[in-house]
């Protein structure tokens, strides 16, 4: 894997942090289906440890599971996405870090929440990133990846009326099933749902919860 920092993507999300939090902050409320998830994922979780929301903007997943009685934190890789979090969400601790090398110790997380996150990662940097995130989960400990369906990836210059440098890459469900049990994660299952096409980009939305562990199920 490439020790490349990501400079376009953290200074793009840097760039547009006000107007990702104005437009995304408050989407879970009209995302049932990923509010359900959450619910899930917070049971699995609650109580076993801290949880981390990864690639968290500007928090709203991990407000979600805060209210939920989860002890959450988020890591970011652009600093303006912290900086508006914290101020968003001050009961939460938020820092800035690479997925690729993540600033936790071996096992020390309960679960990790990667929303969308993934998706700024090469395809041939998946499975050892995706090793990375194994490395902190506890033995037993929960991943709940959710990611576009597909095999495209989308370039933006521009968003927002500001310059960015972002691609977005889009995996089938196989594909990224495989990337997972190759970084070492049993699939405990995969959800696919349909856009909410006003409220989100339209494409198909998968989730896929997977675990440090061997039971592996659909």
């Amino acid at each position: 894997m490439s020790d490349r920092p990501l400079p376009d993507t953290q200074s793009s999300y840097s760039a547009v942090a006000e107007e990702y939090a104005e437009k995304f902050f408050g989407e879970l409320a009209h995302k049932p289906k990923d509010c359900e998830l959450l619910d899930r994922f917070a049971a699995m979780t609650a109580g076993k440890g801290r949880v981390c929301d990864l690639g968290c903007g500007p928090g709203q997943i991990a407000r979600y599971l805060h209210e939920r009685g989860v002890e959450v934190c988020g890591i970011d890789l652009a600093p303006g996405m912290v900086e508006v979090a914290r101020r968003l969400n001050p009961a939460i601790s938020f820092e800035v870090g690479d997925m690729r090398a993540l600033p936790l110790a071996n096992e020390s997380l309960a679960g990790l929440a990667a929303f969308y996150s993934i998706i700024h990662i090469p395809r041939p940097d998946v499975t050892e990133v995706l090793g990375e995130l194994r490395r902190v989960l506890q033995p037993g400990g929960m991943l709940l990846l959710a990611f576009h369906g597909g095999n495209e990836v989308v370039h933006l210059d521009e968003w927002w009326g500001k310059a960015v440098a972002l691609d977005f890459t889009f995996f089938e469900r196989e594909e990224m099933e495989g990337y997972l049990r190759a970084a070492g994660l049993s699939i405990v299952e995969t959800i696919q749902r349909d856009p909410y096409v006003e409220v989100e980009h339209p494409s198909q939305r998968m989730y896929i919860f997977s675990t440090k562990g061997t039971i592996e199920c659909h």
